[in-house]
């Protein structure tokens, strides 16, 4: 299917935004989606994610915890998709609001005590604190850049997730 844009602001696809907006306005169950991701591993601590058709994400640890650094370990790639879901976010509310993005970088960290994963104590063994840089550049006022980060920073799919204790089930097949 060919789809011809009209209409683009921060290079985001208007009409098709809009598309879904409407279907779920007429069907509000359109809303409910399921994502999946399928991880093999590949020896020692390396694995990748297939998503969809996109080419593997590779995973790897740093050598200080037994890897061979081949790859981003998975709590980077953790916050690396906090602060891509973020960059969609201001795309996305940035365009609804008529706002040019002219430059966008989020920089992420976390705190991390590798006890809990070691096994050499009990405790929390995710990240106890995540911090995000947003750097915006825009011609738009201050206080619609503030609305706008509100906005983002409240509806984030992955914020959300990493705010709230979400029930995770893993279940095990053997041979």
């Amino acid at each position: 299917m060919t789809h011809t844009l009209t209409t683009r602001l921060n290079d985001v696809d208007i009409e098709a935004v809009g598309a879904l907006i409407g279907a779920i306005g007429a069907d509000p169950d359109c809303a409910s989606t399921t994502w999946r991701a399928e991880v093999t591993w590949k020896r020692a601590f390396r694995s990748e994610a297939s998503i969809r058709e996109f080419a593997p994400i590779p995973s790897d640890e740093p050598p200080a915890l037994g890897g061979d650094d081949t790859a981003p370990n998975p709590v980077e790639q953790l916050l690396a998709a906090f602060g891509n879901c973020l960059a969609v976010g201001y795309a996305a509310l940035a365009t609804a609001s008529d706002i040019a993005i002219h430059e966008l970088s989020i920089a992420l960290e976390g705190d991390l005590d590798l006890h809990p994963f070691l096994g050499l104590k009990a405790g929390h063994a995710g990240f106890h604190d995540i911090r995000a840089a947003v750097r915006l550049v825009s011609d738009a006022a201050d206080a619609e850049i503030e609305e706008l980060h509100d906005r983002v920073t409240t509806t984030s799919p992955v914020g959300h997730t990493l705010q709230a204790a979400v029930p995770v089930n893993v279940h095990l097949a053997t041979k």
